[in-house]
């Protein structure tokens, strides 16, 4: 880790965001994959502490995304939620047994007991999560869009 940590020792050093508040400042929460041609802030024209960001496998709606979604609306400001998949995902190009035979193949243990919640049909299954968060009952009052977020051109486009 010492190139990170080497990193972080610049970055510490010219740190500009002390005193920043805990709340969103746009009253925004955006769901988006782990994957790293995502720049989540500036593909919406955000800055630090505009929105609050949450990232998973195939930005699907878990319960942990659930639970995370009830404490950001109620206690962080957040008034609207966006759930962002993307071109060119491994969790919309393959099925569940894929995943498990990649992750084998790739000298990983046998993950048959974990969902990766692999979705061939990707703007179905943004529909599905959207449709999920708005069926909460700790939610009611979060405004909540689907996106599907171009990475071969930056696009964003409303699904739902």
């Amino acid at each position: 880790f010492a190139d990170v940590l080497a990193a972080n020792r610049a970055y510490a050093h010219e740190f500009r965001l002390a005193g920043l508040e805990a709340v969103a400042a746009k009253g925004l929460a955006v769901l988006t994959c782990m994957d790293s041609r995502i720049e989540p802030l500036a593909m919406l024209g955000l800055r630090p502490g505009d929105a609050k960001i949450l990232r998973n496998a195939g930005a699907r709606v878990t319960d942990d995304v659930l639970r995370t979604l009830v404490l950001a609306s109620h206690l962080l400001g957040v008034d609207r939620a966006m759930v962002v998949a993307h071109t060119s995902c491994r969790m919309a190009a393959e099925d569940e047994d894929a995943v498990h035979a990649a992750v084998e193949a790739a000298g990983g243990p046998d993950t048959r007991s974990l969902a990766f919640l692999v979705a061939p049909d990707q703007e179905g299954a943004v529909r599905d999560d959207v449709q999920r968060i708005r069926s909460s009952p700790y939610l009611q009052r979060l405004r909540v869009g689907g996106f599907l977020y171009d990475v071969d051109t930056g696009r964003l486009t409303q699904l739902c």
